[in-house]
């Protein structure tokens, strides 16, 4: 079985209004065969869809991302199965901006996790089939983004969890697990919205909170919020992708960074071990993402390289991708 993730995928603002020229299939180029192969695919959707007209003020916030409701074809035209809403952008248009989105993935058959109309439900996993013969996975999110964001047990939120190593918040994931495995999973990804943007390297405490979410029984860490990519681990049997980077947006790219550089992330699992990553290069354009080629295939490559060996993981080329086969 293989699982295709990739990290933020924003459709407001600026792609919002590209949105109006292009068909639901266009952003994802000549990426969209890589996801069509998947059996299945998770993304972190990092705005509200909603025509709520009142952005969140109760805090201060620079950015605000919303995309018209009608976006949501353009996840269905990747056949994407399971999105997080736990990150800094879903309640960008208050509560209700949340609500809005909840109904229109539900309504699209996109199952969601990380964010709720109140605690329980912001925890809760959403539980994927991919079909027969296939085993069950789980998605369970949480951020440390915005924890004025955060739900109650009556109040529409995400699923914030601060990264520390104290035992509350640890009891919080391996509860979280817990529940997945309870519900019948047997694959379990952990997806973290987490720590500071433009960050290539995952600090010392991001590692560590990592690897305790690994000894708690995660079968895949899945990261985002830098919008750059950093190295890839694998933890015991555990594959901790720290973070996957942007994949759609309409935003400004750094020319030292990169940030408009990123992958797609093949999973691919015999039963529940993971048994091979493979990265796939994309570059990020307005509103689109392709396949790179050319040198901005081989930069990303060889950051890709370094940044994992840093971790202690050596990938190695094949068929002009990095492989990691455990």
């Amino acid at each position: 079985m293989m699982i295709a993730l990739a990290g933020d995928v924003m459709l407001g603002r600026g792609v919002n209004q590209a949105l109006r020229d292009l068909r639901p299939e266009e952003p994802w180029g000549d990426v969209l065969p890589l996801l069509h192969g998947a059996d299945l695919r998770v993304i972190n959707l990092e705005c509200a869809l909603t025509q709520h007209p009142f952005p969140w003020r109760r805090t201060p916030k620079q950015f605000h991302f919303r995309a018209d409701p009608s976006a949501v074809a353009v996840l269905r035209a990747a056949r994407i199965d399971a999105c997080s809403l736990a990150n800094n952008h879903t309640l960008d248009f208050e509560e209700q901006g949340l609500l809005d989105t909840l109904t229109h993935l539900d309504a699209a058959g996109i199952q969601h996790a990380g964010a709720g109309r109140n605690l329980d439900e912001a925890r809760r996993p959403a539980l994927l089939t991919p079909g027969p013969d296939r085993p069950r996975v789980a998605l369970v999110a949480f951020t440390d983004n915005e924890p004025s964001f955060a739900a109650g047990p009556n109040r529409p939120g995400t699923a914030y969890l601060p990264v520390s190593l104290e035992p509350g918040g640890l009891e919080t994931v391996e509860a979280s697990i817990a529940a997945a495995r309870d519900a019948g999973a047997e694959v379990v990804i952990f997806s973290n919205h987490w720590g500071p943007n433009m960050i290539e390297r995952p600090s010392t405490l991001h590692r560590q909170f990592a690897h305790a979410v690994a000894e708690r029984g995660a079968d895949i860490y899945f990261g985002h919020s830098a919008h750059l990519t950093q190295g890839v681990e694998l933890y015991r049997d555990t594959l901790i992708l720290y973070d996957t980077g942007d994949f759609i947006d309409d935003y400004a790219v750094d020319p030292f960074l990169r940030n408009d550089w990123s992958f797609l992330f093949l999973v691919s699992l015999e039963g529940r071990r993971v048994c091979r990553l493979e990265l796939e290069p994309v570059e990020l354009h307005y509103a689109r993402v392709c396949r790179a080629v050319g040198h901005s295939r081989e930069a990303n490559l060889t950051r890709m390289e370094n940044l994992s060996r840093e971790l202690g993981t050596h990938l190695r080329r094949e068929d002009d991708r990095l492989v990691l086969p455990t």
